[in-house]
């Protein structure tokens, strides 16, 4: 009897032994599955710490870039307004449109025209012969007996 008994408390604490088991190794599993979960998030937000770090920096490079480039514009604008100053002539300095020549030129054409004689305006009190002395009731709101009588066929 003693050794029914001994195989029967074998086999209950083998049966609890194995219950057990299964029930810390699957809350193990469920640790070790949460550990590699944390680890993964770790791995993603030093990622991402990572790529915002490098796209601040490179925000940072262009700012400077843009910085460079609009003072070398403001230079140049400045620059191009002390040429502009400088080559605007005095108030009795006008530059002329036509060159020397040109305008010799143009003063010996005036002086070889002809001088036209003015006639005196004579009054017209007659219409131009194109016109019609008659007006033509096109615009009158008279009905014409061709264009609103009805067509028999």
């Amino acid at each position: 009897m003693n050794i029914v008994i001994g195989i029967l408390i074998f086999a209950v604490g083998a049966l609890v032994g194995f219950i057990a088991n299964k029930m810390l190794s699957a809350s193990n599993q469920e640790h070790q599955q949460l550990a590699e979960k944390a680890n993964q998030s770790e791995a993603t937000l030093a990622q991402y710490k990572l790529d915002v770090a490098e796209h601040l920096d490179n925000s940072t490079q262009l700012l400077e870039q843009m910085n460079t480039t609009c003072q070398k514009a403001m230079q140049q604008m400045e620059q191009s307004t002390k040429l502009l100053q400088q080559a605007t002539p005095a108030e009795g300095e006008v530059m002329p449109f036509f060159s020397k020549e040109t305008q010799e030129q143009l003063a010996q054409t005036v002086a070889l025209r002809h001088n036209k004689t003015t006639r005196p305006d004579k009054e017209i009190t007659e219409a131009p012969l194109d016109y019609s002395g008659e007006s033509s009731g096109l615009f009158n709101d008279k009905k014409h007996t061709v264009t609103n009588s009805e067509i028999n066929e």
